[in-house]
């Protein structure tokens, strides 16, 4: 989608103008005091404030150095709350394109055999509506009759259309969504203001992020690191009176600045907000950042087979004749014997024979025909036409037919049957006016790409396993085919909640990705649970993640962000402490050399004076902020590697330019400010 495409230009126009009015709104105290180092760096702000009017009103102090200290104090935080702001606006852009997909829609009401027409605000849950092509479905529900092709483009923003059918795990319908052909009868599922869509809303605009245990940890590390300075910095006043060193409170709450890790602190909100922003980009939506960086550290996926590793019928895929029956005999047979089959098998083989022997349909109008629907007693369909007796069904259930018409099934026949069945599918015979004339292999379709997905997911340390209601040869084919590492077959719904635990267990954090209500216990009980959105109400509502494009190999990117999270996290938080080495170099000497001339010999990047010194460390200070927003942002770049590996890079690329950068910046703002006799 075009909002899409605007929203992932980092600077986009709309985004920052909002982005800058928010910067204004967060300098409330109560919503600085849940960042503790910029809300110490808030306090400092006043406090020069405070002095810089007092001293101006007293005529005291140097006013020009004074002020350029504390507009870059103030600067300092304002760059931190436009950090946080920017992720927090393009959540709330995202949020604004499903709005214009939420509006009030005439919904047709069925109450007692009468359609009636209100206005979807006064649908409540347990309502019955009818939609027909071209109108909007008014609210979230379950289709309980009928089939329709429907867009849900608002909601995922792919134009390809969707099928909703009653019964099965692809019967759940979004309001807002608008239904293409046939109709359907909807049972709504929500009240108004508690929609799905709503809470897709509520979810991008972060009004539900909660801080992650990682998050948490961190937050008090640098409230630690805050406090230890804070305390160091108080005690350098009185020796600073002591040796005669004319230091003042300006020059001390700088150094302070300076010292805690600001960078860091500006910069952490603005990352976890921004890691739940880049799930929506890839049409993800998460309850919290908690669920994201979860995602970093899943080392267990689970998959349902049925919808998610296949696409969820079986199909034909092969016509194997009995002996002394040409295959063409057996196709034109199978073919007549799905004309009214409307289940997804039936309309497979009649697909299948046009493609492959391009057999395609007859006019049956003339003729005196009478179809045999599908019976759980018989488990057989078929036709009669033209003196022809077809009948197609299970292996026992022809067996059975045979039998009544004095015929046996062929033996070489009976090999083919068990062969099928070996290879994990589904075999249905077609016999005519009581002869056997072969068998149809039905076969679970894996999905595309699926074999290679799951091998990028073996790279990043992942074991896949695939959970199944099949018997153990039907998944162990299916599991070969799609490349997964394990399976569970003839699964319930404990029987998944129970494996989850006892990888949970063993320590290991668990992914479950699954479509259905048998799915919903295991996605509660999973780390991070990935619902379909094609899939049953109960299982996005089990979830803490709802994948809107339904394809279950996207929790390849779920992982890759959660990496990128607590990689970008752990990144910036290096820097952050890394750029205090040259902090130290650039205030010290400047504060204490004229009492103590040996202390020049640390004024290694020979800036020009104490007072330039000072200025140019809190200007870098303020600026590095703005300057990490965009990896903030963007995330660091993930690639699969060891633990090691990825705490060397780490050390060399973010410490060592930790170092190196401010030593190079604070200079560089030395030489800028002299040459313009700001100090």
């Amino acid at each position: 989608m075009s909002t899409q495409s605007n929203r992932r230009s980092l600077f986009n126009a709309t985004i920052v103008r909002r982005a800058s009015i928010d910067t204004l709104v967060k300098l409330n105290p109560r919503v600085m005091m849940r960042n503790p180092v910029m809300f110490v760096v808030e306090i400092g702000s006043v406090l020069t404030t405070v002095l810089l009017i007092s001293n101006a009103i007293q005529h005291k102090g140097h006013l020009g150095f004074n002020l350029q200290i504390t507009l870059w104090l103030w600067f300092t935080v304002l760059f931190a709350n436009f950090a946080e702001a920017m992720a927090e606006g393009r959540g709330k852009a995202q949020a604004d394109a499903l709005r214009l997909a939420k509006s009030e829609t005439t919904a047709y009401r069925v109450t007692k055999g009468e359609v009636q027409e209100v206005p979807s605000s006064h649908l409540r849950i347990h309502d019955v509506v009818r939609v027909a092509a071209g109108q909007m479905i008014p609210g979230d529900g379950e289709v309980i009759e009928g089939v329709a092709s429907v867009d849900e483009s608002a909601i995922t923003g792919e134009s390809a259309p969707v099928i909703r059918e009653a019964g099965g795990d692809r019967s759940a319908v979004t309001g807002g969504t608008r239904v293409l052909s046939d109709i359907i009868t909807v049972r709504i599922t929500s009240n108004p203001g508690e929609t799905f869509l709503d809470r897709m809303i509520a979810l991008v605009e972060g009004a539900e992020r909660q801080k992650t245990p990682n998050e948490i940890a961190l937050n008090i590390l640098l409230a630690g690191l805050t406090i230890i300075f804070l305390l160091a910095v108080v005690t350098l006043q009185p020796f600073a009176v002591y040796s005669g060193a004319p230091q003042t409170i300006f020059v001390l709450i700088s150094l302070l600045i300076c010292l805690i890790p600001t960078t860091i602190g500006g910069l952490l909100s603005a990352i976890g907000i921004a890691g739940m922003d880049r799930l929506v980009q890839h049409n993800v939506l998460a309850t919290s950042g908690r669920a994201v960086e979860a995602a970093g550290d899943v080392s267990t996926l689970l998959l349902d087979k049925t919808g998610t590793i296949t696409t969820g019928n079986r199909h034909a895929s092969e016509f194997i004749a009995a002996p002394g029956v040409t295959e063409e005999a057996l196709v034109d047979a199978a073919q007549l014997s799905s004309l009214s089959d409307e289940t997804p098998e039936g309309r497979s083989i009649v697909v299948l024979a046009k493609e492959k022997y391009n057999l395609r349909g007859r006019a049956l109008g003339q003729l005196n025909v009478e179809f045999v629907p599908f019976s759980a007693t018989t488990r057989m369909s078929g036709i009669e036409v033209d003196g022809r007796s077809i009948r197609k069904g299970a292996v026992d259930a022809i067996a059975r037919h045979l039998q009544d018409h004095g015929s046996e099934m062929p033996g070489q026949l009976r090999q083919a049957v068990e062969s099928i069945a070996k290879s994990g599918g589904t075999p249905l015979v077609v016999a005519e006016n009581g002869k056997a004339l072969g068998v149809i292999h039905l076969k679970d379709v894996v999905k595309g790409g699926m074999k290679e997905r799951f091998e990028q997911l073996r790279a990043m340390g992942i074991r896949t396993i695939m959970i199944t209601g099949d018997n153990p040869l039907t998944a162990a084919a299916i599991a070969r085919e799609a490349g997964v590492d394990d399976f569970l077959a003839e699964a319930k719904p404990k029987d998944k909640m129970d494996l989850i635990k006892r990888e949970q267990a063993d320590g290991k954090l668990v992914a479950m990705t699954g479509d259905g209500t048998n799915d919903a216990p295991a996605l509660a009980q999973a780390d991070v649970g990935v619902a379909m959105n094609s899939g049953t109400q109960a299982a996005k509502e089990a979830g803490n993640m709802v994948d809107l494009d339904s394809n279950p190999t996207k929790l390849i990117e779920i992982v890759a962000i959660g990496k990128q999270l607590l990689m970008t996290r752990g990144a910036l938080t290096t820097f952050s402490i890394s750029n205090d080495v040259a902090k130290y170099f650039a205030i010290i000497p400047a504060m204490f050399a004229g009492v103590f001339p040996v202390l020049n010999a640390l004024n290694i990047m020979h800036l020009h004076n104490a007072e330039s010194a000072v200025l140019s460390a809190v200007i870098f200070n303020a600026l590095i902020i703005i300057g990490l927003i965009p990896l903030a942002l963007r995330g660091v770049s993930y690639r699969p590697m060891s633990a090691a590996a990825m705490l060397r890079r780490n050390l060399i690329v973010y410490g060592g330019g930790g170092i190196i950068i401010p030593f190079l910046g604070i200079k560089a703002i030395d030489i800028v400010i002299t040459a313009l006799h700001l100090a």
